[in-house]
């Protein structure tokens, strides 16, 4: 996080280190963030090669990371649908069968909001990273509503799906949120007035996971029709594009995860180990590591260069139908149902 001073004020800004692994040339990261970040000039440099080069440290420390329990939260009454992280990993936000969302604080597990309002399950929920001041849900009442993070307000209710929500994405630019529906469709919103803005036509089955790409002008849908389709978010049209990310990740009922090389379309490798189908799967934020959730009780994690798992998660009674990936602490967090 860059803080600077402007017209009096002192401001904040992120710079995101996804290129950061052990192995990287610090002058030449420091190089390029300079090329793109104005505001840190030649007499910060120094003071920026040793953050990024503490940073480094950091993560040659966690190379051979032990995953362990930290903490469990009794959440809701009913039981859990997902949980979504915040960028800077402060907060996260747990949805429910008792059709509300909450809102945590990640080191203390203090609760900080409950979004009420849904007339059924809050199955799909978001974070509007890198910004964090906004929640997106999306519901079983064919619904989706925009929060305030920080107040808990409601902004607006999105209402055009005939069928359960049941996925969404904000593009990195937090204009727009995207929702996937069982009614086969997508839509495109308008985060600043409500407004619906393209709906994404197709597939011919539900759409059950989406996700927008790094630059957000193109994203991806996935649905029970056995395809993954991408899309240009500006025309609603589909066509497989090449992709600024080089890899797509899917996990499928039949208890494994595929990873596909994004420009081609072809499947590059197979992750194998569930006894059961795949609920959920992510990268991290380095892209260099892959979380799966399964209908077996377990969650494993998996090398994303070598394919291979590097530990077993096991603890959960039932299956276990989200995770997500701490972005500072190097954790895995699992939701049971």
């Amino acid at each position: 996080m860059l803080e600077y001073e402007k017209g009096g004020e002192l401001k904040t800004k992120s710079i995101d280190l996804l290129e950061l692994n052990p192995s990287t040339d610090i002058n030449n990261l420091v190089e390029e963030i300079q090329k793109v970040e104005p505001l840190i000039t030649v007499s910060r440099t120094q003071q920026i090669r040793l953050l990024v080069q503490r940073l480094q440290e950091k993560l040659r420390q966690h190379c051979d990371h032990n995953f362990y329990l930290f903490k469990v939260l009794r959440a809701h009454i009913l039981p859990l649908t997902n949980v979504a992280l915040n960028k800077a990993g402060s907060c996260f936000i747990t949805g429910s069968y008792d059709r509300t969302c909450k809102v945590w604080d990640t080191a203390s597990g203090e609760e900080l909001h409950t979004l009420e309002g849904h007339r059924n399950v809050v199955y799909a929920i978001a974070f509007n990273n890198p910004y964090g001041d906004k929640i997106a849900t999306g519901s079983f009442d064919k619904t989706c509503k925009l929060w305030s993070a920080e107040s808990g307000k409601c902004y607006h209710t999105f209402r055009g799906h005939t069928a359960e929500i049941v996925c969404l994405s904000f593009n990195p630019q937090s204009t727009l949120v995207a929702t996937g529906s069982m009614d086969t469709t997508a839509k495109l919103w308008d985060i600043r007035n409500g407004e619906e803005v393209v709906t994404l036509t197709g597939h011919l089955a539900e759409i059950i996971s989406l996700s927008f790409d790094t630059s957000g002008d193109r994203i991806i849908t996935g649905s029970f029709d056995h395809t993954v389709v991408v899309w240009d978010a500006s025309t609603g049209s589909s066509a497989l594009f090449n992709w600024d990310c080089s890899l797509i990740l899917t996990g499928s009922m039949d208890k494994t995860c595929m990873l596909w090389d994004a420009t081609s379309g072809k499947c590059v490798a197979t992750l194998t180990g569930h006894d059961d189908e795949i609920l959920d799967s992510c990268f991290d934020y380095t892209g260099k590591l892959i979380a799966t959730a399964s209908a077996d009780g377990t969650a494993r994690v998996y090398n994303a260069t070598t394919r291979q798992c590097i530990t077993k998660l096991e603890g959960h009674e039932g299956e276990i139908s989200k995770v997500s990936c701490h972005r500072i602490w190097n954790c895995v967090f699992a939701v049971k149902n």
